[in-house]
């Protein structure tokens, strides 16, 4: 598989940059990668970048995008912080992606058991790793069940799930707020912007 060009990314729309994402997950959870010659996309790139997708993952080792998704060198962006939360350089990375280097979709992308999630379910305070986490508790907030105080918390792994995709959906809700650009993109039909739930367990990705 060669690295994308000005060609094929002018040929990609949002739908089918999302279903290359879906295709290449089904890759990664059958353990068939794509046939790739890694230096000859070095090669390929060395005098400019044509990605198809820009993605927001969590900094977890388990959940790296690339591996994930089966793709190359060239072939997406990748944004990844703890807990995979929206803020005002993300938001600039995001629309240098799409609307100077020509990808089609944003994906959010969160996952299951997340840590950074698990300490926000529990509001530790540590050092930096506080502001990080006060960045995610709306989403534990936002979650109603359990009303169960006792149950709200890392060992109820339901719980933690819940407000993982909860957090997702209002990083979705922050980037089409905070950015008009990305928004008016999105509203064009230019881009798409989805959220997604990566399950530790098996490998799948499921779009939301």
């Amino acid at each position: 598989m060669k690295a994308h060009t000005k060609e094929t990314q002018a040929t990609m729309s949002p739908k089918k940059a999302i279903q290359f994402l879906k295709e290449g997950n089904e890759r990664f959870q059958q353990n068939l990668k794509a046939n790739r010659n890694l230096l000859e996309q070095v090669n390929d790139t060395k005098d400019g970048q044509f990605p198809f997708a820009t993605i927001l993952s969590c900094i977890d080792s388990r959940v790296s995008a690339e591996l994930v998704f089966d793709q190359g060198l060239g072939d997406i962006f990748s944004v990844r912080i703890a807990g995979n939360f929206i803020n005002q350089d993300i938001l600039g990375s995001m629309e240098f992606g799409c609307k100077l280097a020509g990808t089609k979709a944003i994906v959010v992308l969160g996952h299951t058991s997340c840590g950074a999630v698990k300490g926000a379910c529990d509001h530790a305070r540590m050092g930096n790793l506080t502001s990080l986490i006060n960045k995610i508790e709306p989403a534990v907030y936002a979650v109603k069940e359990p009303k169960d105080e006792s149950l709200r918390n890392s060992q109820n792994l339901e719980f933690v799930d819940a407000v993982a995709m909860k957090n997702v959906e209002m990083a979705l809700e922050n980037i089409r707020n905070q950015s008009v650009i990305l928004k008016e993109m999105e509203e064009k039909g230019e881009i798409a912007i989805v959220g997604a739930m990566y399950d530790i367990s098996d490998g799948k990705v499921t779009f939301l």
